[in-house]
């Protein structure tokens, strides 16, 4: 039996607020990324493309964010493991720097070759 309370979506709400403000307060890469998002979503709304192309810009610019969250709790993790260098450690926390980047990398492309169309 899984020790979680009966599900209330007001109740966990304010569980994804609260860690938005903790990852808020606490990640500097995050901090920047938010930034980036806030100041590009204008240009979304205000660039003359179709629906599908702000789809994807606003997609992958919400999914390097989504990927930094995904990252900050995967480390969050191995240090409540351990504080030690560990090997395995390590590697997961690579890979969840790996997400980012990856992630990274569509937002470019993807704003990359919009933007490059627009100007055709």
């Amino acid at each position: 039996m899984r020790n979680q309370p009966k599900y209330s979506f007001l109740k966990n709400s304010s569980y994804a607020i609260s860690g938005l403000k903790d990852i808020i307060s606490s990640e500097t890469s995050f901090k920047i990324e938010l930034i980036i998002a806030i100041a590009l979503i204008p240009v979304i709304i205000f660039l003359d493309i179709t629906v599908v192309e702000k789809s994807l810009l606003f997609m992958t610019l919400m999914g390097m964010l989504i990927a930094e969250a995904i990252n900050s709790a995967i480390e969050r993790v191995v240090d409540l493991v351990t504080l030690e260098y560990h090997e395995m450690a390590k590697r997961a926390k690579d890979v969840g720097s790996s997400i980012v980047f990856l992630s990274i990398i569509v937002f470019v492309v993807t704003w990359g070759m919009i933007l490059v169309n627009l100007l055709d």
